[in-house]
């Protein structure tokens, strides 16, 4: 199971990469437009991905900072935003890196961004919706690039898979 979630650290990475680097090449105007997706803009919704990912790493953790509300925006400027991403990326990747086997069947306990509850679930179940969220809001930036006419960057698992780095999981 370590393996397993080890590769979806790496494939987050290298996603969130090649969505930045897509991203790089819209205007501010059209960063910040809204383009009618959940979080409304590409600005809204790539701080969506980081918001959420620093909430959980919270709960996962009991370290760093974690948003009070989930359209916080934490960065307006682009640059800052692809910083902190790359830094959150990180952080996951060493996460993961340093959990035991055993860690993926333990539990933790947790108190809900929106409705205040407690909630205690084992920590694999988590990390499958975690690792899931990033993925289902990167394809709704993915669909900002799509209608703002630029290329939008192939994000599959299997590309990942195929590269050099995602071998090691294939």
């Amino acid at each position: 199971m370590k393996q397993h979630f080890t590769m979806f650290a790496a494939y987050n990475r290298w996603a969130n990469n090649r969505l930045y680097e897509a991203a790089a090449a819209v205007t501010d105007e059209e960063f910040r437009s809204d383009a009618g997706v959940f979080f409304k803009s590409l600005m809204g919704t790539l701080n969506h991905i980081l918001v959420a990912d620093r909430i959980w790493m919270k709960r996962f953790t009991g370290e760093g900072d974690a948003p009070t509300t989930l359209d916080a925006i934490l960065h307006q400027d682009f640059d800052r935003l692809r910083l902190a991403r790359e830094a959150e990326d990180a952080r996951i990747i060493t996460w993961i890196a340093s959990l035991t086997t055993q860690s993926f069947s333990g539990r933790f306990t947790y108190m809900t961004a929106t409705d205040m509850r407690t909630i205690s679930q084992r920590l694999a179940p988590a990390l499958a919706h975690f690792f899931n969220h990033q993925t289902h809001h990167r394809g709704q930036a993915h669909a900002v690039l799509t209608a703002l006419g630029q290329p939008s960057p192939v994000l599959d698992l299997v590309a990942f898979q195929r590269t050099e780095e995602g071998r090691a999981f294939a």
